[in-house]
């Protein structure tokens, strides 16, 4: 028997009595609630752990409050000294003086209540000293008490937290305790076994440490969740426990209660696998739980994660290997820049049972001596090539997290690496260590990228990196989430007003990624932050600096400082609608209904693609009309795309552009595009007639091509030129005819409209116009009465200006 002084090097107290052998015997009858226990237990002896049975041995029978001695409530201090004997070292009991607690009279250990959170189980022993308790190192090491503190103990009620006292299923960390150990692996069901036996009718909880002598090896163990159930679940589990990880969670072991045993990363020792127990080496902390990793909005994304990847690692091996499964070696996470692909795999760290995983940068990989590159890789999977070796399955789980994996690992034979042909020679060796000859089966290679399209086709299959989630910018809850988190200091002290409303801000923030609502925390605190500086320095601060709060007019004013990468490009199209929209005909209403009808089309996923062209002569307001139904809208992600924006690159250059929005669209729920003067975007011309095919190409291929579910586009093209894009069968789901200002009344409803014009003066100009012109007839653009009425104000005489100016417009236009 080891001894708990030789074990941590020093000496105790003298050793009294071992205490002297009890016979169980039913609780008394005054305690209704614990009859059933007495119909259950009370005919089982407890046994020492070590593979026999003995009567009386210190694993104890039904704890229950005491009798008679100590009443409940009544505290007293205690001066705690260590364990008298091993009998209380290995048996998770504490050492009392018999004149401090009497015995129960029931004959069964007590329950003391320490310092208000802990609770153990004491034996009365008459030689230990008056007002002392004994308590062992992992004990004191629970509580936080050292021997020269003073404690608190009083009788404890194991029912007081209500029906839910037993211990449905436990998760233990068990590891050697000290310097003996044994290669040889622990049955788990025997390890069980003994732990129940040992420390049955024992209260436990999370975070309590505790030695047990099994077959004469220490072993130190530590509670890391519980799942407590009532007697009617005891036989018969229910499944609707929860696991708890909260200290005050406790449970009284049964014979009937589950242990769930996890090996200790920092001790070599191994537990050998089970086809009813979870993998004693499981990489997932049986503790751990998502909300506890600060990922907002990335919930399902994470879940999937787990699903696919850690999901099998955490049954029993014997069960894994039933089915024939095998792990996933590689994840892929990409998407926008900003989404959290980095996050995700920094907080992994979080759930794991084992060693902290290796992270790498994609360009620290290369390097430039000839075959260092190459050797950079193979040293990233000698752990797990030398572990592999060693334990075989029973080998932990090495986790690799390659950031910007699009660096080294391009298409080979793209040239990637210069003319050395490194980058190839890089992508080989991964290729062979993920699934080459000789298989690990205990890595898991998360890479993260935003150019999935770039990274070589044969890493992607499965076997390698088979597992792609694309981490896409978060939803109206995740956004709200993510404030929360960005701000969760700024409640906590009281620095955010209570006029910030975070879900009014997540409605705000359409396509804002992660890292731009850090942003835009940010750009508010240094709002407040500016209200508290004196005015005229630039380093001194006002007196009232400790009553600085964050309100929402600073959020306000932060989102018109911080845009979102993939949102509406506003600037853009309120330029194209400056000064509105005038009704000046039923046409324009009926454009702009049909257009909101188009809209809902798209919204509610009826259609998930839908081009409209908006067709007319030029100065007629397609492009105004069109960013105009764009914006009513409301689509997170909406984007005007001009022949402006594409001057001075080549036919490639165009045709990337152009993919690199497309591919954007596909990133939002729902997403507009606004393809201005689409006949200019191929180069059409009409002498020659001249165009670019690869560019047209393109575009019909991209107008084609279905959007991924869930995320739908619809896209609104103006041209002047409807007959050529027939020509060049560029087709539209739907066409939307934009006329020019045909009638005198339509002209005069414009003029009123502007506010320039009086209503005689409106009368003088339309006369004016049909002298001119000889007839009543205008056909003439919105665009070119809106630049008459701007030219006429500069003129002393804006009435017959105006009329000068659209009278000759009405000529020109018959003339063509």
């Amino acid at each position: 028997m080891f001894s708990r002084d030789n074990l941590f090097g020093s000496r105790g107290q003298g050793q009294g009595p071992p205490p002297p052998n009890r016979q169980q015997a039913p609780p008394p009858n005054s305690a209704p609630a614990r009859r059933p226990v007495e119909q259950r237990y009370t005919d089982r002896s407890p046994s020492r752990g070590y593979g026999q049975e003995e009567k009386g041995g210190y694993g104890g029978g039904y704890g229950a409050p005491p009798a008679s001695g100590m009443p409940m409530g009544r505290g007293m201090q205690l001066r705690p000294a260590k364990s008298p004997d091993d009998r209380y070292t290995f048996g998770n009991l504490c050492a009392v003086s018999a004149q401090d607690i009497p015995p129960s009279s029931d004959g069964t250990d007590t329950y003391l209540l320490i310092n208000g959170t802990y609770v153990l189980s004491a034996r009365p022993l008459p030689s230990f000293p008056r007002g002392h308790i004994s308590l062992n190192d992992p004990q004191r090491t629970w509580m936080g008490v050292a021997l020269t503190d003073v404690v608190e103990a009083q009788a404890y009620d194991p029912f007081s937290q209500g029906p839910q006292s037993y211990m449905g299923t436990m998760d233990v960390e068990v590891g050697f305790a000290g310097k003996k150990s044994t290669e040889v692996p622990y049955d788990q069901d025997e390890l069980g076994k003994a732990f129940v036996n040992t420390f049955r009718n024992q209260i436990f909880a999370p975070g309590q440490q505790l030695l047990m002598d099994f077959r004469s090896i220490p072993l130190k163990m530590s509670i890391k969740t519980v799942e407590l159930v009532d007697m009617q679940s005891l036989s018969a589990p229910s499944g609707a426990a929860q696991q708890r990880r909260d200290p005050m969670a406790r449970g009284i072991l049964t014979p009937e209660s589950g242990i769930n045993f996890s090996k200790d990363a920092r001790s070599p020792i191994n537990l050998k696998g089970s086809n009813k127990r979870p993998a004693a080496n499981s990489v997932v902390r049986p503790d751990f739980k998502f909300e506890d990793l600060g990922i907002g909005g990335l919930d399902k994304e994470f879940s999937d994660i787990f699903r696919r990847a850690f999901a099998s690692r955490i049954f029993p091996p014997g069960l894994a290997e039933k089915i024939g499964i095998q792990h996933v070696r590689g994840i892929l996470l990409y998407g926008p820049p900003g989404t959290g692909k980095t996050l995700i795999a920094r907080q992994i760290g979080k759930m794991l049972n084992a060693r902290e995983p290796k992270v790498i940068n994609g360009p620290e990989v290369l390097n430039k001596f000839v075959g260092q590159s190459e050797e950079n890789i193979r040293k990233l999977f000698a752990d797990a090539e030398k572990e592999q070796k060693e334990k075989g399955d029973e080998s932990g789980l090495h986790i690799i997290i390659f950031d910007e994996l699009d660096a080294v690992c391009k298409q080979r034979g793209a040239g990637a690496g210069g003319g050395t042909g490194v980058g190839d020679s890089v992508v080989n060796q991964l290729l062979s260590k993920l699934d080459g000859v000789d298989q690990l089966n205990n890595i898991l290679l998360i890479g993260m990228t935003n150019r999935k399209d770039m990274i070589d086709e044969a890493l992607l299959r499965p076997g390698r990196l088979e597992v792609h989630m694309e981490i896409s910018l978060p939803d109206e809850s995740g956004r709200q989430q993510i404030l929360k988190i960005h701000t969760t200091k700024m409640r906590e002290n009281g620095k955010m007003a209570d006029d910030v409303n975070l879900a009014e801000l997540a409605k705000s923030t359409r396509n804002f990624s992660g890292a731009e609502i850090n942003g835009l925390v940010k750009s508010a605190s240094s709002f407040a932050l500016q209200r508290h500086i004196k005015g005229g320095t630039v380093a001194a601060l006002k007196d009232d600096v400790a009553d600085m709060q964050i309100h929402m007019e600073d959020f306000l004013r932060a989102l018109d400082e911080v845009h979102p990468l993939f949102g509406v490009s506003e600037e853009d199209l309120e330029r194209a609608v400056e000064g509105g929209i005038i009704h000046y005909s039923p046409h324009i209403d009926k454009i702009l209904k049909n257009g909101k009808d188009f809209i809902n089309q798209v919204r509610t996923n009826t259609t998930p693609l839908l081009s409209v062209l908006l067709h007319g002569p030029r100065g007629s307001g397609k492009t105004a009309l069109a960013a105009r139904i764009a914006m009513d809208s409301e689509f997170p992600f909406i984007r005007l795309v001009r022949p402006v924006d594409m001057v001075g690159m080549n036919e490639i250059q165009k045709i990337q552009y152009l993919q690199k929005i497309f591919t954007d669209a596909y990133k939002s729920p729902c997403n507009a595009l606004v393809l201005d003067n689409i006949e200019l975007m191929v180069d059409w011309v009409p002498v020659g007639p001249r165009f670019s095919s690869a560019v047209l190409a393109a575009i019909k291929g991209m107008m084609e091509n279905k959007p991924p579910k869930g995320r739908p586009l619809l896209i609104l093209a103006t041209t002047s030129e409807r007959t050529i894009l027939q020509q060049l069968q560029l087709n539209f789901m739907a066409h939307i005819p934009v006329p020019n200002v045909q009638t005198q009344q339509e002209l005069a409803h414009i003029m009123q409209e502007s506010g320039a014009f009086s209503a005689p003066d409106v009368q003088r100009a339309v006369g004016e116009i049909e002298q001119t012109t000889g007839g009543q007839k205008i056909n003439v653009g919105v665009a070119k009465v809106l630049l008459g009425i701007q030219t006429a104000m500069q003129d002393p005489d804006r009435t017959g200006r105006f009329a000068e100016v659209i009278g000759e417009a009405v000529a020109d236009a018959a003339v063509e």
